[in-house]
C-alpha cells in the first residue's frame, strides 16, 4: 500500500487550491494522514456527486445548502447542520438543491484524491 504521509498541521482554506471535479462541484484536501482524511466540496445548485462506491468509511457534514442524499435505496433531503453516515461499499450520491457546502471525512484516505 502506498502512503502519503501526512497534511501540514495548519491548512488554511485561503491557501488550498480547489480541483474542479464535475459540473459545479468543486473539492479541497483540508488535511490527512494515512487513516483518515478531511475535503471540502463546494455545490453549485443543480450540481451531481453521482452515485458511486467505495471501500471507505465516510462522515458528511453539510455546511450549507441543502442537498437530495442517496445512500442505499432511501434518499433523504439535508441541510446545513445535518450529517450522514456512508458504511463502505455503500452506493451513494447526492444531487444539490441550494447551493452549498459539504465536508467529507473518509477513513482511510482517499487515494484516488491524491493522484
Amino acid at each position: 500500500m502506498k502512503t502519503f504521509g501526512s497534511s501540514k498541521e495548519f491548512l488554511m482554506d485561503k491557501d488550498q487550491d480547489w480541483e474542479v471535479v464535475g459540473e459545479g462541484v468543486k473539492r479541497k484536501i483540508m488535511g490527512y494522514d494515512d487513516k483518515i482524511m478531511l475535503v471540502k466540496v463546494e455545490f453549485d445548485e443543480g450540481g451531481i456527486g453521482y452515485k458511486h462506491a467505495h471501500h471507505h468509511s465516510q462522515v458528511t457534514y453539510v455546511e450549507s445548502g441543502s442537498f437530495d442524499f442517496s445512500i442505499g435505496d432511501e434518499t433523504k433531503t439535508v441541510k446545513g447542520g445535518d450529517s450522514v453516515y456512508i458504511p463502505p461499499h455503500v452506493i451513494h450520491g447526492a444531487v444539490c438543491t441550494k447551493k452549498g457546502i459539504l465536508i467529507d471525512v473518509f477513513s482511510p484516505i482517499r487515494e484516488d484524491f491524491m493522484e
